[in-house]
């Protein structure tokens, strides 16, 4: 016979904390505190195979669910000496839910099932009190009218302060019996009114009715669409919880809180938390009484004048301290707790790890080590490595009121206000000056980044999680809000609209991206703090982890933020990137537009010096670490003027007639340039461009070896190369510039040559590819691009409503695909070590600062990721997490 129901309490539970999902999260823990003999009241759990059994048999029980019911209820009754339904000393109960992950939409608790117009009677004799047992009855009624009968509350509470008067509807003491009489008359011919049915007098009806609406609301429409929304599968069901009712509000020793074993804002040692005196546990979240802190240290930090618990009942004080000592001691973490104290009687509702700040969880994690109870590497996995980010940006003051004009997608965390700029070139005038900018744009591209480095965040309407505006943000650290489609830019009239609101160059704003929030004004900020925790659980986490963790980095700025951040090299310089500077944009245009390559050296003369002062700066940064320099990628019309202004200027500083220039600009123009005349398609056609920045590589090495006394070994990673003869190609160009360098300066570089796996085909060919390259750098944003033929600028729109419908689960963008894009990643490394027994394999891809990613990088065997700065210290601590649960080797001393 299929076993549907578990009994807890009174020292005994057939489950544990581990059967989360049989019994749900609330139906586990109460297992486990049962087990551990911790004052729980008594009750059974109906486990969730049974709500799944309910929807297939068209809303019935399984008969043998009612018989194993019957007997946990006999069972209840015998720890209680109470009986359900009875007259004279009866049982009532409390019944709710308990999905294995919280299910917003689901029906809530009902509390004090088995009163009725009998066995209130004797609930006030037993307590001596009328108004306590009339008014809790009449609030059953309400709670099951709206919860297992689908009366509104709200319109329940109206009708009944209709039919009989505020004072009774405000349970104010002092009615007769027979006035509560006609307000519990009044209340059931409300529900038969409005309902149809007669309120259940039967207190088994009441109970199955309960059950049945808990059941019922896993897949009612609120809880359906945020299970579709987080892919909870439909037949995970939801476990139901019955207990034995205590009372909070019996009398003047009877109270109901919640208390944390440690604070949840800081991570003090030290219970803390909040109750009420005569009151049951809804009325801590309604917000009508203010709430009383439990110890006198926390009623004097609150300033409160109400007495603690600590000095109320100083006996039920000191059982909380003892609860709340033991659980941790048991669980070794910060534990959470609901409670109720009967009649001066102590009992535990409910327990879970309790939700804490991240500052709060890293220094509970660290104290608990120096305390003995956990070890180095539990403390590393009780961080989530994405919250790290909230300590390293500036933030919105909490206390600060917000109004919200737009929302779009979190695209680069923190906060930054400033007044509104629509283009680039105003956003590095209005730095210039002093002043604030957000740069407003419908989408970003190259061109756009020197307005950006002036910017103190950037908006656009269009683009995704890895659209060029998120990905360059978040390396250069300032906050970002993409894809706010919702809001309408004018950038030649100079306005952007979003839910009513018209703003216009010079207005301010203030942008949140770390929740996606556009806020009208200017709004305060609170700056980071990196606590002592932070740098500890840091030093922990290298000394696990055993890949590298290296930065995206195209600048200085980006290269020091990434070192303060603990980076240990560079993964990928885009040297594009340095190219639209304001001194340098118009030199590179002259290149790109000469009519041969003689007028195509010339510039890159002029050029050579302004790259070779770049590394020589990036390579005294890393100061011997190693760096990889990616050559030119994108395509040279991304470099080319397009408003008419700009072209203007570019024809007079040529001698040229406008509509030449034009002409010459129209000719370079492609229909698919993401998989057109780039990457080392350029360094074939054009070896010049290679030529000059591999020598501005090498002459910037012996330089800043000079300086530093840290050679560097440059890596310089040829792009988009999907036959081996493009390598051999480019690679014997790079060769040959190396050799020239050495010859002049007499200084002979250790340097490596590799290339960026960014198309399947180089991946199918990886052992071939790899007898010519030494490492693989795996470019995974444009890897998935071409995997899945899918533009990630353009792909917010329609991946949003494939999550919402189940068809992905995650945005391959954001989450490395492990089965398509990442089943290539390892075909490619198998492949290519099969070609180069020491080929030496990265990540460079928006991918490498995401930790399920990351995970998936220990897995493949990978030597290093690279990340943005800002995600340095979260890739530090996701690779040591990776390193524990994949059981690998710490790492080693060279990457």
């Amino acid at each position: 016979m299929r076993k549907w129901t578990y009994n807890f309490g009174l020292g005994r539970s057939e489950g544990s904390a581990s059967d989360s999902a049989l019994l749900g999260a609330k139906g586990a823990n109460l297992a486990e505190l049962g087990s551990l003999g911790l004052p729980v009241p008594p009750g059974m759990t109906i486990i969730a195979d049974a709500c799944t059994w309910f929807h297939e048999h068209e809303c019935h029980f399984p008969d043998t669910l009612l018989d194993q019911v019957a007997k946990g209820l006999n069972q209840i009754e015998e720890s209680t000496g109470k009986r359900f339904g009875a007259a004279h000393n009866p049982l009532f109960l409390s019944v709710r839910p308990g999905t294995r992950v919280p299910v917003p939409g689901m029906t809530g608790t009902v509390l004090n099932i088995g009163l009725n117009d009998q066995t209130v009677q004797a609930l006030a004799k037993e307590t001596g009190d009328v108004d306590f047992a009339w008014s809790t009855y009449r609030r059953f009624i309400a709670t099951f009218a709206d919860l297992a009968m689908g009366l509104d509350h709200a319109v329940f509470e109206e009708l009944l302060e209709e039919k009989s008067g505020k004072s009774a509807i405000a349970n104010n003491p002092g009615l007769s019996v027979e006035q509560w009489r006609q307000v519990i008359e009044a209340g059931k011919a409300i529900v038969l009114d409005e309902m149809g049915e007669t309120f259940p007098q039967d207190p088994q009806e009441q109970l199955w009715a309960v059950i049945a609406a808990a059941f019922k609301s896993w897949t009612a429409p609120r809880a359906e669409a945020y299970r579709k929304l987080h892919s909870i599968p439909v037949d995970w069901g939801t476990a139901v919880n019955i207990q034995a009712m205590v009372f909070g509000n019996r009398n003047g020793n009877s109270m109901t809180g919640n208390a944390i074993t440690r604070n949840p804002k800081t991570g003090a040692s030290g219970v803390t938390g909040t109750f009420l005196p005569r009151a049951q546990g809804y009325e801590l979240s309604t917000g009508d009484r203010a709430p009383h802190q439990i110890s006198e240290r926390g009623r004097k930090e609150a300033e409160r004048t109400e007495m603690s618990l600590e000095a109320m009942l100083p006996e039920a004080y000191e059982t909380l301290e003892e609860m709340t000592q033991k659980l941790e001691r048991h669980y070794r973490d910060v534990v959470e707790l609901e409670f109720t104290v009967d009649d001066g009687y102590f009992w535990i509702l409910e327990s879970r790890l309790a939700r804490c700040d991240i500052r709060a969880r890293m220094r509970s994690a660290v104290d608990m080590v120096h305390e003995g109870l956990i070890n180095r590497e539990e403390a590393l996995t009780r961080i989530d490595p994405l919250e790290l980010e909230q300590l390293l940006h500036p933030a919105i003051d909490p206390s600060v009121e917000r109004e919200v004009i737009g929302t779009g997608l979190p695209a680069s965390p923190g906060a930054a206000a400033g007044e509104i700029v629509f283009n680039a070139e105003d956003a590095v005038h209005a730095a210039k000056e002093g002043r604030r900018v957000i740069l407003v744009r419908s989408e970003t591209s190259p061109e756009d980044v020197y307005g950006m480095h002036a910017a103190e965040g950037v908006l656009t309407s269009r683009g995704g999680l890895t659209s060029h505006a998120a990905v360059v943000a978040r390396g250069m650290g300032i906050p970002c809000v993409a894809g706010a489609g919702a809001v309408r830019i004018d950038a030649e009239a100079g306005t952007m609209t979003s839910m009513g609101v018209t703003l216009k160059k010079g207005d301010h704003i203030t942008i949140d991206g770390s929740v996606g929030q556009i806020i009208r004004g200017q709004t305060q900020m609170v700056q980071p703090e990196l606590a002592g925790d932070f740098a500890k659980l840091m030093e922990w986490s290298d000394a696990v982890r055993r890949m590298g963790v290296r930065t995206n980095a195209d600048t200085s700025t980006e290269a020091r933020v990434a070192r303060k951040f603990g980076a240990e090299g560079i993964g990928l310089c885009r040297t594009e990137h340095m190219f639209f500077e304001e001194n340098r944009i118009n030199v590179v245009r002259e290149m790109i537009l000469a009519e041969d390559e003689d007028g195509r050296r010339q510039s890159l003369e002029k050029l050579l010096p302004m790259q070779r002062s770049d590394f020589i700066e990036l390579f005294e940064i890393m100061h011997g670490l190693p760096v990889t320099i990616r050559l030119l990628d994108p395509p040279l019309h991304e470099f080319l003027p397009k408003v008419d202004s700009d072209v203007a200027e570019m024809a007079e500083r040529m001698g040229l007639g406008e509509e030449e220039l034009r002409r010459r600009i129209e000719a370079m123009h492609e229909f698919n340039p993401m998989l057109g005349h780039r990457g080392c398609r350029l360094a074939i056609s054009y070896p010049e461009i290679a030529e000059m920045q591999a020598r501005a590589i090498f002459e910037a090495a012996v330089e800043a070896a000079k300086s530093t006394g840290a050679p560097v070994v440059p890596e310089i990673m040829v792009p988009l190369v999907s036959l081996r003869r493009e390598l051999d190609y480019v690679k014997a160009r790079i060769e040959q510039v190396a050799d020239d360098v050495a010859k002049e300066t007499g200084v002979f570089l250790n340097y490596l040559v590799g290339t960026m796996i960014e198309l399947p085909r180089a991946a199918f060919r990886g052992q071939e590819i790899a007898q010519a390259a030494e490492f693989f750098s795996f470019g995974t944003n444009d890897l998935t691009q071409t995997v899945f033929g899918i533009s990630r600028d353009d792909a917010g729109g329609f991946l949003t409503t494939y999550r919402q419908k189940g068809i992905i689960e995650k945005d391959p963008f954001v989450s490395l695909d492990y089965e398509g894009v990442g089943e290539i990643i390892k075909l490619a490394s198998e492949r290519g070590r099969a070609g180069r027994h020491d080929l030496k394999l990265g990540i460079c891809g928006e991918h490498a600062g995401d930790p399920a990613s990351i995970h998936f990088c220990e897995a493949t065997g990978l030597d290093y990721i690279s990340c943005s700065p800002y995600r340095v210290p979260v890739a530090r601590l996701a690779a040591a997490q990776a390193t524990i649960y994949e059981g690998a080797t710490p790492k080693a001393a060279v990457y």
